[in-house]
């Protein structure tokens, strides 16, 4: 492993340089049978150069390589100074940002470019006045190894303000016995630091956990490194901001106060790596009904940060249970944090729920099906045990209709009315007859 990673360290800034080529120089004196042909040297000279740049650089004649050379660490680019030429300009042609021109200082022979990613490969090209004419020369940087060697899906997020991770994928065509290495630079390239403690996956490294963050600016370089024993593994790099891949905390100390018809929820702001104001963060409260799993239950509200970290909201009494939780995010990344603990707030239920309502429904309708049917039971019963009694046959008024309710007192005597009858007394006497 210490082998592998000092060839990594070896390559880890490879230079480019352009090589020398182009016609042979004509030598000699320009003196007696040689001028003509000194002269047609410089023809064919002017000729060659033409022929062997592409048709899209505006070369009109060669002059003595720079021999340009470019520092990926310090993002430098140099070349060879020559006496009677001028330097007009420095471009950097990349694929992503286009031509980023830069011009050099009178008697500087170097140009230094702003953090640019380079695993896509750039070109430069340096324009020089010779002979009143500008010469561009051109040197091509580009990403050694083989395709799909390199890291992929490269990130990193940093949380709870101090710590960081990044994970990388290995590469699809990348061997098995592959090997990366992280290493990350500050903004002006002056610091650089590998990662201290790498994660691992089948013995690869996929990933970095750093504790310490002191060394990290604004904006950092990172560099993702690989070797190998049976092939070569292109870098990745990525430059990436502090601010924009940091997750945000939940807010602390948050409190829920109510009255008769409004609630209040205060909190703290989080905890972050740069000092933020109020108005580059931005909050969501997500207020819910406890034991609801219906999504009327609940809400989820934006919150500006500049609303001096409280919120109010109508809620009268009597009211139910609740909970809310709070998370964090950038106001211009909308990258949400981590949800907080639940709070809650509120009494128990109050109202019944439609169940118990139902509950209540049904056990009403069968104690009033178990009345109805006692006393329709009680009433068949007494029917059965106590049948009516049939009146005597009246011989006389049998055949026509009579009042069978005769009030008592239509047959108290009126002395007045009624005439007075005799009473006989009848006797029936035996007679016995005489003896002989």
């Amino acid at each position: 492993m210490a082998g592998r990673r000092d060839a990594e360290r070896a390559s880890r800034w490879p230079e480019r340089r352009l090589l020398p080529g182009g016609p042979p120089r004509c030598l000699g004196r320009p003196t007696g049978p040689l001028a003509t042909t000194i002269l047609l040297c410089l023809l064919l000279d002017r000729a060659s150069a033409l022929t062997l740049e592409p048709t899209d650089l505006p070369l009109v004649e060669w002059v003595p390589s720079l021999h340009m050379k470019f520092n990926p660490r310090t993002m430098e680019l140099s070349w060879d100074c020559t006496e009677n030429t001028t330097y007009l300009e420095c471009v950097m042609i990349h694929k992503e940002k286009g031509e980023v021109r830069k011009k050099p200082k009178s008697k500087e022979c170097h140009c230094k470019f702003r953090d640019y990613c380079l695993h896509g490969g750039v070109m430069f090209m340096v324009t020089v006045n010779s002979t009143q004419r500008p010469i561009p020369e051109k040197l091509v940087y580009t990403n050694p190894g083989g395709q799909g060697t390199a890291a992929q899906n490269f990130s990193c997020f940093i949380y709870d303000a101090t710590f960081m991770n990044c994970t990388w994928a290995r590469g699809p065509a990348a061997p098995d016995d592959v090997q990366y290495f992280l290493y990350i630079q500050d903004s002006k390239r002056e610091r650089e630091q590998e990662c201290p403690q790498y994660i691992a996956d089948s013995g690869t490294h996929v990933g970095c956990h750093l504790r310490d963050l002191s060394g990290l600016s604004f904006h950092n370089y990172f560099l993702v490194n690989g070797t190998s024993r049976t092939s070569g593994i292109q870098f990745f790099d990525a430059i990436l901001s502090t601010k924009k891949i940091e997750v945000y905390s939940p807010p602390g100390n948050i409190s829920v106060s109510c009255n008769a018809s409004h609630c209040l929820v205060a909190w703290e702001p989080p905890r972050t790596r740069q000092a933020l104001s109020g108005r580059d963060l931005q909050y969501q409260l997500l207020i819910r009904r406890q034991n609801s799993k219906e999504q009327s239950g609940k809400q989820l509200i934006d919150v500006s940060g500049d609303s001096e970290n409280k919120y109010h909201f109508p809620s009268p009494e009597p009211r139910a249970k609740h909970t809310v939780r709070m998370r964090t995010a950038d106001t211009r990344a909308q990258r949400w944090g981590a949800w907080s603990a639940p709070v809650e707030f509120g009494s128990m239920d109050p109202t019944p729920g439609l169940v118990h309502v139902y509950v209540l429904l049904v056990l009403g309708t069968l104690v009033c099906a178990l009345i109805l049917g006692c006393l329709l039971k009680r009433f068949l019963a007494s029917e059965t045990l106590f049948p009516r009694i049939p009146r005597i046959k009246d011989k006389w008024t049998d055949g026509h209709q009579t009042d069978h309710q005769i009030i008592w007192e239509k047959f108290t005597s009126d002395t007045e009315k009624t005439d007075h009858e005799e009473i006989v007394t009848v006797e029936e006497i035996s007679v016995v007859p005489a003896s002989t």
